[in-house]
C-alpha cells in the first residue's frame, strides 16, 4: 500500500472516529476534534514530537485572526438586543410594506443586518415576532415565518460577516474579512430571497402544511429559560427611553461597522491606501467602533446591570465557537505537517467534480453526520485550509462553499432544531417541514450562485 493511500485511509478513519464520538458516544465536539487531531498527528509524519507544536501553532494562528473579531461581534449583537433594535425594525417594515412582505424582509434583515447576534439568541428574539405575525398571513403563516427565520438566521451565520461561522471560515481559510463580507452579501441575500420564494411555492403542495398536525400548543414551560422575557429595568424611565430612541440611531452601530468593513474591502481599488483609512477600516477596529457606539447608545436607555448581563451571556455563547475554530486550526496544521495537504490537492485536481462542489459535499456530509452547522463548516474548513489556495478558485468561494454545504439537511441531532420547534410551537414533523426544508433549500440554492461567481472570477 502506497504512503499516500495509507495517509488518506488514516485520515478517513480519524474523521469517522470524530463523527462517532460526537454522535454515538455523545462526546463534546471540542474533545472529539482534539482527540482526532492528536491521533492524526501521532500516526502520520508529524509524529509524537511534532504534534504538540502543530496543535499549539494552528490554534494560535486561527484565534489570532478571528478571536477579537468574534468577541466584539457578539458584544455588538448583544447591545443591539438590549435596545430591541430588531423587533422595532421589523415593526417599522410592517407599517411601510405591509404584512405580506414581512417574511421576505425578515429573511433579508436577519441574513444581512443582524448577523452579529449569535444564532441561538437571534432565534429567541425573533420567534415571538414570528408567532405573532404568522396567523395574519393565513393558514400557513406560521410555517412561512418559520422558513423566514431559518433562511435569515442560518444564511447570515455562514455567509455574512460578522456572523460567527462566516468569521471562523474566513479566519481558517485566510480570507480577508471585508472580502468575506462583500461576497457573503452577494450570495447570502439572494439565497435568502430565492429560498423564501421556493419555500412559499412548496408549502401548499410539496410540503403540504397541516396546522392540526404540524403545529402544537406552546406552553411556557416548553420554552428554554433564555427565551423567557427579560426582567424590566428597575427605573421605568429606562424602558420608556428605549421606545424614544430613534430607530435610525438604534441601528446605526451595525451599519457603521459594516460600512467600514465594506470600505476597507474597496479602499485598495479606490486608491485610498492611507494609514488612517487602513486603521479605521480594519475589521477589528470597525467592529470595535460599532460595539463602542452601541454601548454608548445602550447606556442611554438601559441600566448598567442589564448591559453587563447581556454582554456576559454573549461572551459565554461565543466561547464554544472560538475553541472549535482554534482546534480546527490545529487540525489544519497537523494535516499540513503530515503531507496530507499534497495528497488532497492531487485528489481534488484529478476529481471529476468541480472543486467547489466537492467542498460543498464534504461540508454537507459532515453536517448530516454531526448535526451542527458551525462544527461542520469549521471542520470542513480545517481539513481544506492547507489546500485551499491550490484548488484553482478564489479562496473566498471555498469558504462560501463550505458554509453552503454545512446548511444541508438539519435534523434531530441539532440543538437548534429543538429550540426552533419549542420556540415556534411546532410538532417534530412541522419542524422538519419548515426548518429542515427551508435550510436545505438555502443550501441547494446558494451552491449555483457560488458556482456562477466562480465562473465569473
Amino acid at each position: 500500500m502506497s504512503h499516500q493511500l495509507l495517509l488518506l485511509l488514516t485520515t478517513a478513519v480519524v474523521i469517522a472516529g470524530v463523527v462517532v464520538l460526537i454522535t454515538w458516544a455523545k462526546a463534546p465536539p471540542v474533545f472529539a476534534l482534539m482527540i482526532g487531531t492528536l491521533v492524526l498527528g501521532v500516526t502520520t509524519d508529524v509524529g509524537f514530537a511534532g504534534t504538540p507544536e502543530a496543535v499549539t501553532a494552528g490554534f494560535a494562528d486561527v484565534l489570532g485572526d478571528i478571536g477579537v473579531l468574534i468577541t466584539f461581534g457578539v458584544v455588538l449583537g448583544a447591545l443591539l438586543t438590549v435596545t430591541d433594535t430588531m423587533q422595532r425594525l421589523v415593526e417599522a417594515v410592517l407599517r411601510v410594506f405591509g404584512e405580506r412582505s414581512v417574511p421576505y424582509v425578515i429573511a433579508v434583515a436577519l441574513s444581512s443586518l443582524f448577523t452579529s447576534i449569535y444564532s441561538d439568541v437571534l432565534l429567541v428574539l425573533s420567534a415571538p415576532l414570528a408567532r405573532r405575525l404568522g396567523p395574519r398571513l393565513g393558514v400557513r403563516g406560521i410555517a412561512l415565518m418559520g422558513g423566514a427565520l431559518t433562511a435569515g438566521i442560518e444564511v447570515g451565520l455562514v455567509f455574512v460577516a460578522p456572523g460567527v461561522a462566516a468569521v471562523a471560515l474566513a479566519g481558517l481559510l485566510g480570507v480577508p474579512l471585508g472580502q468575506m463580507f462583500l461576497f457573503g452579501l452577494l450570495v447570502g441575500v439572494p439565497t435568502a430571497v430565492i429560498t423564501m420564494v421556493l419555500f412559499q411555492l412548496a408549502l401548499p403542495r410539496l410540503v403540504r402544511w397541516d396546522p392540526e398536525l404540524d403545529e402544537s400548543a406552546l406552553p411556557e414551560s416548553a420554552l428554554p429559560e433564555s427565551a423567557l422575557p427579560v426582567d424590566e429595568p428597575d427605573d421605568p424611565q429606562l424602558r420608556e427611553g428605549t421606545a424614544n430612541l430613534p430607530l435610525a440611531l438604534a441601528i446605526s452601530p451595525v451599519l457603521l461597522a459594516l460600512a467600514l468593513i465594506a470600505l476597507g474591502a474597496l479602499a485598495g481599488g479606490l486608491g485610498w491606501d492611507g494609514a488612517v483609512v487602513g486603521f479605521l477600516t480594519d475589521p477589528v477596529i470597525a467592529i470595535f467602533i460599532g460595539a463602542g457606539w452601541a454601548y454608548v447608545l445602550a447606556s442611554r436607555v438601559r441600566s448598567g446591570s442589564e448591559i453587563r448581563a447581556a454582554i456576559g451571556v454573549a461572551l459565554t455563547s461565543c466561547g464554544p465557537i472560538l475553541i472549535l475554530s482554534g482546534i480546527s486550526g490545529s487540525l489544519g496544521a497537523v494535516i499540513e505537517g503530515s503531507g496530507l495537504a499534497d495528497v488532497l490537492s492531487v485528489a481534488f485536481s484529478s476529481a471529476f467534480l468541480p472543486p467547489l462542489l466537492l467542498v460543498w459535499l464534504i461540508a454537507a456530509v459532515l453536517h448530516v453526520a454531526l448535526g451542527s452547522i458551525s462544527v461542520a463548516a469549521i471542520t470542513a474548513a480545517g481539513i481544506l485550509a492547507p489546500i485551499a489556495g491550490g484548488l484553482g478558485v478564489p479562496i473566498v468561494l471555498v469558504a462560501l462553499a463550505a458554509g453552503s454545504g454545512a446548511l444541508f439537511l438539519p435534523h434531530v441531532s441539532s440543538n437548534f432544531f429543538w429550540m426552533f420547534q419549542s420556540l415556534l410551537g411546532l410538532s417534530t414533523r412541522g419542524t422538519f417541514k419548515t426548518h429542515t426544508v427551508a435550510m436545505s433549500l438555502a443550501s441547494v440554492v446558494s451552491l449555483p450562485l457560488i458556482l456562477v461567481l466562480g465562473a465569473a472570477l
